[in-house]
């Protein structure tokens, strides 16, 4: 499947033009069916982003927020994607708008996943917009080369719901949406910023095994064409 790539000056342009796509998107899935869900991915790379898209205006009340995936950790630990939303995103004009946590506290992982999987059930048939990021080793969510569970992550029969994953390169134990619950997504966007990630672009769309480069997972089978925002 091609993918759409957009392309910007620089960072800031990137995360104002981000920021608009997603808005119409969201105000179309208002206007379509009364709500309208995002799923957000972590890193540093969507801040700007997150703070243009708090201001949009936006029926936010009627919005809700999730992630793609999260870490193993409370949401005070400053390696939380959930921290990250809700200091970036959840401000401004997006106060209003409803958000749903990955991480839940208790004994494992795997528990967590489990009620995660509950709480998202009816936000995710499918989302409106999921933003996707990529890892120089060609990770999206947290489907890791090498992944504890990768494989049933990137199955299409896999069920809609949120798994466990551990990899070498995740550190903490992690929590991740399956492949379908992402890849039908209405607007389904991978945010890259810089020449590097550009390059691992340009590896993952040729041939290769997506268990070397899960991103590829994405870009081939999605239900729709993957929109690509970029800048150097």
């Amino acid at each position: 499947m091609t993918a759409k790539l957009n392309s910007f000056d620089n960072g800031a342009a990137l995360a104002e033009g981000l920021a608009a796509r997603v808005a119409d998107a969201l105000s179309a899935g208002i206007q379509a069916r009364g709500r309208a869900s995002l799923a957000v991915s972590g890193g540093s790379t969507p801040k700007a982003f997150f703070k243009a898209l708090s201001s949009a205006e936006i029926d936010w009340p009627k919005v809700t927020v999730t992630l793609v995936d999260e870490r193993f950790v409370p949401p005070e630990n400053d390696r939380s994607n959930h921290k990250l939303v809700a200091e970036n995103l959840l401000q401004n004009a997006a106060k209003a708008a409803a958000f749903v946590p990955l991480y839940h506290a208790g004994e494992t992982a795997e528990h967590a996943a489990q009620d995660a999987t509950e709480a998202t059930a009816d936000i995710c048939q499918p989302f409106d917009v999921a933003i996707l990021g990529m890892g120089t080793d060609g990770h999206t969510a947290s489907f890791f080369p090498g992944g504890s569970r990768l494989v049933e992550a990137l199955d299409p029969a896999t069920a809609r719901s949120v798994i466990t994953m551990e990899a070498e390169g995740a550190g903490e134990p992690r929590l991740t949406f399956t492949f379908s619950a992402l890849a039908d997504a209405r607007l389904l966007v991978l945010h890259i910023e810089g020449n590097g990630k550009k390059d691992v672009l340009a590896k993952a769309e040729a041939e290769g095994p997506e268990a070397d480069m899960p991103i590829r997972a994405m870009l081939r089978r999605a239900a729709s064409p993957v929109e690509i925002y970029w800048a150097p």
